[in-house]
């Protein structure tokens, strides 16, 4: 199989390993861990062209590239990363990471757990929080020998992970992208959360999370779980551009089974999501959603928590992202304007919802590619210009 000029090509993960306990905010210790990351272009020899790549909730560290030949799907982010793309792998040293808690290769619930025979943690893992996250990375960029990241980026969730890392670390990285993010759920997301939750604690094969000593998972509970989260994914005008009121057959069939297109779709979706995902980990990563909220430490001001950052900041919001609205990201902008920090905000005029981050579109791939700059190997230079 050939690629295109402006793909990695084929990538194989990395598996770093961590011998040090991990203290988590929930007060629980990992005895060790381990990350899977992808990596990307060369790093040069100041270490200066490195980028951190921040993953969504299901996302991992498979952002760009291919696993194997015949693979039919590139990495989540591929639109995004590679050679002359936004993050271009030319230039930059690209670093796509699992957090912990996931189940794509890092230490999560699958996992054996050291202090109990090597079974699986199951439900017993820890609940992990974006801060717990941003630590782990931390570990990973000592490993790697990156004193400093040329830029952090992420989208919906990993737009969290950024700005956590922008008031944690602030002399880590010198730009930090925040995309289709928000500063903190709201009560409308958290409950859009819950209603997943429920649809798999309730699934009678989830056996109180430990359905994989039962050989089974609960299929039905993550089903409904992708259900309600990608229609909150999608705006209305994509779902209608996509899928109409189609009927699969043409006609009604005057039962409760698949008629609509829309519906084919959903359950698709869900079918496909149960099958390549673990249960506990959703439950993990909505909560680690949930907990959000940098402000809090803060006296609950978002102003007073930016106020020591000293990267560059690029907000981008969509148009029709209902689930993370433009006025979420305008928090964060109006936060740091405040604080008199360098930060450019644009919200896209897009169609396809909070999905939007994931698609090449103009305006946002060039505004992406702007402000990573040019010369990645000198870090006093940028070709990127506020505006006025």
């Amino acid at each position: 199989m050939s690629f295109a000029s402006d793909s990695v090509g084929i990538v194989t993960p990395q598996k770093y390993s961590f011998e040090q306990p991990l203290e988590l905010e929930c007060g629980r210790v990992l005895p060790r861990f381990e990350l899977m990351v992808e990596t990307y272009g060369e790093l040069n020899e100041t270490k200066s062209n490195a980028i951190l790549i921040c993953h969504a909730l299901s996302g991992h560290h498979h952002a760009a590239g291919y696993h194997h030949e015949d693979d039919k799907k590139p990495g989540w982010w591929d639109a995004c990363i590679g050679p002359n793309k936004a993050i271009d792998t030319n230039k930059f040293f690209v670093v796509a990471v699992n957090n912990i808690g996931g189940c794509h290769g890092s230490t999560g619930p699958i996992s054996p757990n050291p202090e109990n025979d090597n079974l699986p943690y199951g439900p017993d893992f820890p609940l992990v929080t974006v801060r717990d996250w941003v630590r782990t990375h931390i570990l990973l960029s000592d490993q790697l020998g990156i004193d400093k990241w040329y830029a952090i980026v992420g989208g919906s969730l990993g737009g969290m992970q950024a700005l956590q890392w922008s008031i944690d670390y602030p002399d880590r990285l010198e730009r930090c992208a925040i995309i289709a993010s928000a500063p903190k759920l709201s009560a409308q997301n958290i409950a859009f959360n819950e209603v997943a939750r429920q649809s798999i604690l309730s699934d009678p094969d989830f056996h109180h999370g430990q359905y994989l000593s039962k050989d089974s998972y609960p299929r039905r509970g993550l089903i409904l779980a992708r259900m309600v989260g990608h229609i909150t994914y999608l705006s209305e005008e994509a779902m209608k551009q996509k899928f109409g009121r189609d009927l699969k057959s043409g006609k009604f069939m005057y039962g409760f089974d698949v008629e609509f297109q829309v519906e084919s779709y959903l359950r698709y979706q869900g079918e496909r999501f149960s099958r390549n995902f673990d249960a506990n980990t959703y439950l993990i990563m909505t909560k680690a959603l949930d907990y959000f909220d940098p402000a809090r430490e803060y006296e609950s001001s978002l102003t007073k928590a930016l106020a020591n950052t000293k990267c560059r900041f690029l907000v981008i919001s969509f148009t029709t992202d209902w689930r993370f609205s433009p006025k979420r990201s305008e928090e964060i902008v109006n936060a740091l304007i405040t604080n008199h920090k360098p930060v450019s905000y644009v919200d896209i005029d897009a169609e396809q919802g909070h999905d939007s981050f994931l698609f090449p579109i103009p305006l946002y791939v060039n505004t992406l590619r702007a402000f990573l700059g040019g010369e990645a190997h000198l870090r006093s230079a940028s070709t990127f210009q506020e505006p006025k």
